[in-house]
């Protein structure tokens, strides 16, 4: 581990063309179609007994989140296509620890609305505000993981004062993962164009062959493949909504986060895996830490994407570290 500081057996991995390079590459983040049926009717106010809720937003989106326990809060933000459940490790252990922890489905994921609209990153940083200021949420901690990286950034730097402490980007898309003239070492456009023509073409297919592939690291020669983890990401990913999810493709790969990364004021912990095959290290993290004023760089040699559930001890003892320091 190194650190430095600065301010899814169904079937086998898609093999060639288009799938291959949209699998090996990158993959976290989506939203989807409208479909008011899919969540109860809003109780518009938190489930104290029940732990969760849904909180209704100003265009009627229902939020679907989890809120559980007291003390500093820890709000946590999942990578594409997943849901809130992607963070069922970290929520027990930090509620273990006397934190209040809070994780929610972004917009068109897991149990809330499946969206048509407003499947982009403003939206999702403003639909966290809303959700934070109805949940209260003050001196809190944001965690992001992938697309949820993103998220965590353009709300802290937008939305944030007076509410934040820390932050914390794992296996984060910031800066930018389009490839540009001004970022030369970004993924080209026919990646991403590649993960939309999988997603169009079977969903079902790409979301197994994503998680039992690069996603873990369980393409690599003799990885430990875990087929409850593929079905787990299967399944998160099947419940969220199709358009939505296709949506976020461009929202994680061509949303610039530059300037967020250089407004955020509060101290924010980048984490990165350094066989990362979704979101590459050298276009994601080690440029972020550059933009940040107070952050913190550690990474993970021959850890994947996925090593918040692979290597869920590690990554648990640094964030506990970064969050009591």
């Amino acid at each position: 581990m190194t650190d430095e500081t600065q301010g899814t057996t169904r079937r086998a991995l898609m093999s060639a063309g288009v799938a291959a390079a949209t699998l090996a590459v990158a993959v976290p983040m989506l939203a989807s179609p409208a479909s008011a049926a899919q969540a109860p009717a809003a109780t518009g106010a938190r489930c104290k007994e029940q732990g969760s809720g849904y909180f209704t937003l100003r265009d009627g989106t229902q939020l679907f989140y989890k809120d559980w326990g007291s003390g500093q809060p820890i709000v946590f933000h999942h990578g594409w296509p997943l849901s809130g459940d992607d963070w069922d490790n970290q929520m027990l252990f930090f509620l273990a620890k006397g934190y209040r922890v809070i994780a929610h489905d972004r917009r068109g994921h897991g149990r809330s609305t499946q969206t048509a609209q407003g499947n982009d990153m403003d939206t999702y940083a403003a639909d966290l505000a809303e959700l934070a200021a109805h949940l209260d949420l003050k001196n809190a901690v944001h965690i992001g993981h992938s697309t949820g990286g993103g998220e965590v950034a353009r709300y802290v730097a937008r939305h944030g004062a007076g509410r934040v402490a820390k932050a914390v980007l794992i296996g984060a898309v910031p800066p930018i993962m389009l490839q540009s003239e001004k970022n030369p070492g970004g993924l080209p456009l026919k990646v991403f164009d590649g993960f939309r023509e999988a997603l169009a073409a079977s969903r079902s297919n790409f979301y197994h062959d994503v998680a039992a592939g690069p996603f873990y690291g369980f393409n690599r020669p003799g990885a430990k493949v875990s087929e409850a983890v593929i079905d787990n990401w299967w399944r998160q990913g099947m419940n969220g909504g199709a358009k939505a999810h296709y949506d976020c493709i461009a929202a994680f790969s061509e949303t610039d986060f530059t300037e967020d990364l250089k407004q955020i004021a509060v101290p924010t912990l980048v984490l990165h895996g350094e066989d990362d095959q979704i979101v590459p290290i050298d276009d994601s993290a080690r440029l972020s830490i550059k933009l940040l004023r107070h952050g913190t760089l550690k990474t993970y040699p021959g850890l994947p994407h996925g090593m918040c559930t692979t290597h869920a001890d590690t990554i648990n003892a640094d964030l506990l570290a970064f969050i009591r320091s």
